[in-house]
């Protein structure tokens, strides 16, 4: 069954949470201590954040069966025509399914203006960068990242979506 894309709802909170840590767990195990990780889900996901990101970006969620299956966030676009892919979470078990494209996809059309769409990915996240990539997004820049005092190699990728051609590579 595909599931069915839409726009966060305040009965989603629970769901979208669930979608969080799951995919927190299975992508950043050994890569993000678990108490970092913890800490970071707390503050990023818990009701009052996700509330809020409702009423200010693109929250769109995937839901299956009456269950949510994964999750988009994106920022809304600036005046340069630029929009942060900010999350893109899916239940393990939902990966390689079509979700995230789907989820991708309807986010793209939400955002009037899009020239370009920006996310950071973690760059052992090989399943991430793997997803990217294939979705048409180029390595921008690789930097260093302070997350809950540990440090981790963040990749900022593009993709542009008015025609023009980004560069691969890192600065």
């Amino acid at each position: 069954m595909a599931a069915i894309i839409r726009s966060m709802e305040q009965k989603d909170i629970e769901g979208v949470q669930a979608a969080a840590a799951g995919s927190w767990d299975a992508t950043y195990e050994g890569i993000i201590p678990r108490d970092g990780q913890d800490r970071f889900l707390a503050a990023a996901y818990n009701s009052d954040m996700l509330v809020r990101r409702m009423d200010r970006s693109v929250m769109l969620v995937a839901e299956e069966e009456g269950r949510i299956a994964g999750f988009a966030n994106f920022t809304p676009v600036n005046e340069g025509g630029t929009a942060e892919l900010s999350a893109i979470y899916l239940l393990p078990e939902k990966q390689g399914t079509g979700t995230g494209t789907a989820l991708l996809e309807r986010g793209i059309g939400m955002l009037p203006g899009l020239e370009v769409l920006e996310v950071i990915v973690e760059k052992k996240n090989d399943i991430g960068l793997q997803f990217y990539s294939a979705k048409g997004f180029r390595i921008e820049e690789v930097f260093d990242e302070d997350f809950d005092g540990h440090l981790l190699q963040s990749v900022r990728m593009r993709k542009r979506l008015d025609g023009g051609q980004e560069k691969s590579g890192t600065r």
